[in-house]
């Protein structure tokens, strides 16, 4: 199992997806030289301005190298980069997801190695989500590491005579409050099913037992067909009278936009949310906590799940290796990650960045104190079908009302049997 305690403590904050637009060069693989584009692709449309604010500081560094930032709609980059990577005009530099997502690209050997490039900066632990599994070399820096927290208007809670709660019980009072005063308790998605798993967790992670329930089911001891397992899937059915009405009809965009708006008190969901939600209503004022331990919970604590997020690695048909090398080495020093930090309120794992952002920097404490992988992810995206993607069509049926959470775990234990085999 991996050490989360060990990622948390030195790896968050240390102490102290086609048309592809062609990559240039008029100069021989320099890495400087006469001029070099270098295309860099992301999912992250959102973030284009600042992106381009941050490699300026790059071009400024390097002369002759310029970065072209371009991104694609989140849920088609992964088939666009897939594309990508197989023609000579694909990027230079993608963003690549981590752990499970990143295997299809590096055993296809779409990707660059980058054995050369120095990340002594960035812990083991989140290097290992950018390492393919069949030769264990490294092909991407992370660059983002995410956390799981509930926002909550801190204006619509103070009017309401609700505190942040510290109890499970106090958190259920809040939310029937809320929904007494008119007011949609908890902002979510019931139609956008990549979410789900993320509430899941968020809310029910001690419900199963967080990092021992995971060792057990990688071992083999245990698996999803397990009894707290599944009743940890009851806990996000007894919490829907407090979502937005017809939840499963209910889109991401539209559960943000409850939020920042203030027709909804919370927003369970991660650390990646942050910037969006500043950007959409500079004057919300937002606290955030991790949830207190449900009833009959194996663990008698909150835990605050997290993940490495992405990365960024070389295109193995790139024309620029050496330049988009550079890039990525870069992109794994304390200048890079202080600028994303500051610019895109993200949390970065080299040593010695630390947000500048209270709330982010609240985040990131919540994680240190209780951490926890966001299981699915971490540990069950590398086959198919993915153990997110299984138990976010669970989590929607249950909605719906057309499976309970014994068929939901069933289907999510049958789905990933077709691949995972327990170490044990």
């Amino acid at each position: 199992m991996r050490s989360w305690k060990a990622l948390a403590a030195a790896a968050l904050l240390p102490a102290g997806l086609v048309a592809c637009a062609p990559s240039t060069s008029d100069s021989d693989d320099s890495g400087g030289g006469e001029s070099t584009t270098l295309q860099v692709w992301s999912w992250r449309t959102e973030d284009v301005d600042e992106y381009n604010k941050i490699f300026d500081a790059f071009e400024k560094e390097n002369d002759g190298i310029t970065v072209e930032f371009k991104a694609f709609t989140n849920t088609e980059y992964n088939t666009i980069l897939a594309t990508g990577l197989t023609e000579e005009k694909g990027p230079d530099v993608a963003a690549l997801r981590a752990y499970g997502g990143l295997q299809p690209l590096c055993e296809a050997d779409r990707l660059l190695a980058l054995d050369d490039v120095d990340v002594s900066a960035i812990g083991d632990e989140v290097l290992a989500g950018a390492r393919c599994q069949s030769d264990d070399k490294l092909y991407g820096v992370p660059f983002a590491t995410q956390v799981m927290a509930v926002y909550y208007n801190k204006t619509i809670f103070d009017e309401n005579g609700i505190e942040e709660p510290t109890s499970w019980q106090q958190m259920v009072d809040a939310a029937k409050t809320l929904k007494s005063a008119g007011v949609t308790p908890f902002a979510t998605t019931g139609k956008d099913t990549w979410m789900l798993p993320i509430v899941h967790d968020l809310f029910a992670a001690p419900r199963y037992g967080g990092p021992e329930f995971e060792e057990a089911v990688l071992s083999g001891a245990k698996d999803f067909t397990d009894a707290d397992y599944v009743a940890s899937l009851d806990v996000v059915k007894e919490l829907a009278p407090y979502f937005p009405k017809d939840v499963a009809g209910v889109d991401y965009t539209t559960s943000q936009t409850l939020f920042t708006s203030g027709k909804a008190a919370m927003f369970p969901g991660g650390s990646f949310e942050l910037a969006f939600f500043q950007q959409q209503n500079p004057d919300l004022e937002m606290g955030v906590f991790s949830v207190p331990p449900p009833p009959d919970s194996l663990v008698d604590h909150s835990l605050t799940p997290g993940w490495v997020d992405a990365s960024y690695g070389v295109n193995a048909k790139s024309d620029n290796k050496e330049a988009a090398t550079k890039l990525v080495e870069w992109i794994a020093t304390k200048d890079f990650g202080q600028l994303l930090s500051d610019e895109l309120k993200q949390i970065n794992p080299v040593e010695g960045v630390a947000p500048k952002d209270p709330l982010l920097n609240e985040m990131v404490e919540l994680y240190q104190e209780n951490p926890a992988a966001y299981l699915l992810l971490v540990d069950f995206r590398y086959g198919e079908p993915g153990g997110t993607d299984l138990l976010g069509a669970g989590l929607q049926s249950m909605l719906l009302g057309d499976k309970d959470a014994k068929a939901a775990a069933a289907d999510l234990q049958k789905g990933v049997s077709q691949w995972f085999e327990p170490a044990g």
